[in-house]
């Protein structure tokens, strides 16, 4: 189980577990699939990242002909693997929060304002996919010209993000309401 329970498991009365409680499971452990996913990407993307940019410094200053692709490749990369990685740390809670406010609160508010910031987290994440997809698509027809693929490329990890970012949102407030903790995915 992907979301550990903060108090004795939710049991009915026969010893069997409630009925909603298989698909909200089966949700955190794809969510946690996919979060992994986006992490071993990401790593991938970093290697090629790192190939790119060597491959250029080689050609600039060994060859004394930089690859102009490298530079573009580099730059579209850099965008993927922070794109996917924000989202993974929002659903694994890297990501850097206040909690004084939180602290001070007692347990019942405490968890009606974790509920309130993980729907404000939510609203962004939609806003963001909604908005990166239509700035994609504004700009699918012009091509990046050393790489010759879509501009709109460069807007697609946003919104990917985005969706990412609604979903673990998501994943965190039912995590809440049924009194459990989302276990981080590289765990």
């Amino acid at each position: 189980m992907l979301a550990t329970s903060t108090h004795d498991p939710d049991v009915a009365a026969g010893g069997r577990a409630h009925a909603p409680a298989a698909p909200l499971d089966a949700y955190s452990r794809g969510c946690a699939r996919l979060a992994r996913l986006c992490m071993w990407t990401s790593v991938f993307g970093l290697v090629c990242l790192i190939v790119a940019v060597t491959l250029q410094i080689f050609g600039r200053h060994v060859l004394n002909s930089t690859p102009t692709w490298a530079e573009s490749l580099a730059l579209l990369l850099v965008l993927y693997v922070t794109m996917l990685g924000a989202a993974v740390g929002v659903r694994d809670a890297g990501h850097i929060g206040f909690e004084s406010l939180v602290d001070a609160l007692p347990a019942a508010g405490q968890r009606r304002l974790k509920i309130f910031i993980h729907l404000l987290v939510l609203l962004f994440g939609a806003l963001m996919a909604w908005n990166c997809a239509l700035l994609a698509e504004s700009v699918w027809a012009y091509k990046i010209p050393n790489l010759g693929i879509s501009n709109g490329w460069k807007y697609v990890p946003a919104a990917l993000s985005g969706v990412l970012i609604a979903l673990f949102s998501i994943e965190h407030i039912i995590a809440l309401l049924r009194n459990q903790k989302v276990v981080p995915a590289w765990r």
